[in-house]
């Protein structure tokens, strides 16, 4: 265990078990359906992503957005796009992609702005849930887990760009960032 982690949430088998079950439920939700485009938020949802697609068995593509609203450990509500979609999603489904849905603010931007750029529907997926942090209400079609409200790294998880590539999901202990 890296030494700056207090205690560790999730591990590397809990997190591939749980995409396996999100996968499964993705594919018989849209089973005999138009398959969605998975649009994954950078950076964190990254490792998500690549485990949760080897679990989906539907023919799906995906793409890419880069959109921020921290800063160290604080969303500040100030989305900002810093790479848009390349795939056009006029009349498409959308799987929205993310590491964990905090406040909201950002997921709730996210899918206003593909409803306005043509998406036929815009769901979530998330591999953690922190409903206990929400400013604006917003609810994930599915959910990795659910944690509370700590500071969690790992997994694509990251505080000011470390920490993502821990194989697990832990909670960073309050003097690294403080």
């Amino acid at each position: 265990m890296n030494k700056d982690i207090d205690k560790v949430l999730f591990t590397n088998e809990e997190i591939v078990k749980r995409c396996e079950e999100l996968g499964a439920q993705i594919t018989a939700d849209y089973q005999g359906k138009q398959a969605p485009l998975l649009v994954a938020l950078l950076r964190g949802s990254v490792p998500f992503l690549a485990e949760l697609i080897k679990h989906i068995d539907l023919d799906i593509e995906y793409d890419f957005m880069d959109v921020t609203s921290y800063q160290g450990t604080q969303s500040l509500g100030d989305i900002k796009i810093l790479k848009d979609l390349d795939t056009s999603i006029i009349g498409r489904p959308i799987l929205l992609v993310e590491d964990i849905v905090d406040t909201g603010r950002t997921i709730d931007s996210v899918k206003e702005l593909l409803k306005n750029k043509g998406a036929s529907e815009v769901k979530v997926v998330t591999l953690l849930d922190k409903p206990s942090r929400r400013a604006v209400e917003v609810r994930p079609d599915y959910v990795g887990f659910s944690v509370a409200n700590e500071f969690v790294v790992g997994f694509g998880m990251d505080y000011n760009q470390k920490y993502r590539c821990l194989p697990f999901v832990g909670v960073l202990k309050a003097e690294c960032y403080r």
